[in-house]
C-alpha cells in the first residue's frame, strides 16, 4: 500500500484532487464492504480493509474496484464490440470473467467470477483455494510448470518452456495440452449456461506460450455437442494489459 500510495502521488505529481474517478483491478477475494477475505498468494493482506485505504488514498473521488479477472472480460468485451464474453486468464492462477448483455456477471458487490474454482477433475491435484481438482491447480502456470519438470525430469523454467514447446518436445508439449484440455473443458461448460458471443483466452503465461489459445480451441472442438453452443475460443485481444483497461471502463460507469 506504501508503494501504491508512492505510485499516485508521483503520477499525480501531489494531488489527487483533480481526478474524477479511479478503477482499481484487485486480484485478492473482497468481501461486501471491501476488505480482503483470501488472497492465496498473499496471505498477509487477509483482513486488510482496501476500500479505507483506497478512501484514504483519493479523499473525495470515486473508487470503484473489482476482480481482475472480472475486469480483463469487461475489456476484452468492449475491445471485441460484443455484448456477451467468457474470458479465461492463465497467469500465477486462473483467472476469468464473464459479461452479460455489455455487464459484468455476477456484478459487482456480489462477488466475482471465480472461474479458476470450476472444478475439472476430481481426482486432481489440491488448489491453493484447498479443494482438488480445481481449473487452476491443473492449468495454472505454475501447475503446468511442475507437471513439465515432472515429465522431464527435472525443473522447467517458464522461459525455457516455451522454446521446448515450439521445437515439439514431447514432454513440453504434454504437459501445456493438459493445461489446454483443461481450460477448454471450463471453456465449454461456461458456454453451456451463458452462449457467450466470444470466449477469449489471455494472462502473461498463456501469451508467452505460442499458439497457446490455438490449442484450447482445438480440444473445444473436440467437446463440441449437437446443437450446442458454438465454442471458438481465441487469443486475448489486450493482453497482459486487460485487467487494467477493464479498471478504466469500471471508473468511468457501473459495469
Amino acid at each position: 500500500m506504501t508503494a501504491l500510495a508512492e505510485g499516485v502521488h508521483a503520477v499525480c505529481e501531489g494531488s489527487t484532487r483533480d481526478l474524477e474517478a479511479v478503477g482499481v483491478s484487485v486480484p485478492a477475494t473482497l468481501d461486501r464492504g471491501g476488505k480482503v477475505v483470501t488472497w492465496p498468494g498473499r496471505p498477509g493482506w487477509t483482513g486488510l480493509d482496501l476500500a479505507g485505504s483506497l478512501d484514504l488514498l483519493f479523499p473525495g473521488t470515486p473508487v470503484r474496484y473489482a476482480d481482475d479477472g472480472d475486469l480483463a472480460a469487461l475489456a476484452e468485451a468492449h475491445a471485441a464490440g460484443v455484448r456477451h464474453l467468457v474470458h479465461l486468464g492463465v497467469g500465477t492462477g486462473i483467472g476469468g470473467g464473464i459479461v452479460l448483455d455489455g455487464r459484468l456477471c455476477p456484478g459487482t458487490g456480489r462477488g466475482s467470477c471465480e472461474a479458476g474454482h470450476i472444478i475439472v477433475d476430481r481426482g486432481g491435484p489440491r488448489c491453493d483455494c484447498g479443494r482438488y481438482g480445481c481449473l487452476q491447480a491443473v492449468a495454472s502456470g505454475p501447475a503446468t510448470l511442475r507437471r513439465a519438470a515432472a515429465l522431464r525430469g527435472g525443473e522447467v523454467p517458464f522461459t525455457e518452456l516455451g522454446g521446448a514447446l515450439a521445437r515439439g518436445r514431447s514432454w513440453a508439449v504434454e504437459a501445456v495440452e493438459e493445461s489446454c484440455a483443461a481450460l477448454a473443458a471450463a471453456a465449454v461448460s461456461l458456454a453451456e449456461l451463458v452462449r457467450p458471443d466470444r470466449i477469449t483466452i489471455g494472462g502473461g503465461f498463456a501469451a508467452g506460450l505460442p499458439d497457446f489459445a490455438e490449442r484450447v480451441r482445438r480440444h473445444a472442438q473436440r467437446l463440441a455437442r449437437p446443437g450446442g453452443p458454438p465454442v471458438e475460443p481465441a487469443a486475448a485481444a489486450l493482453g497482459g494489459l486487460s485487467s487494467l483497461q477493464g479498471a478504466l471502463l469500471l471508473a468511468r460507469g457501473p459495469a
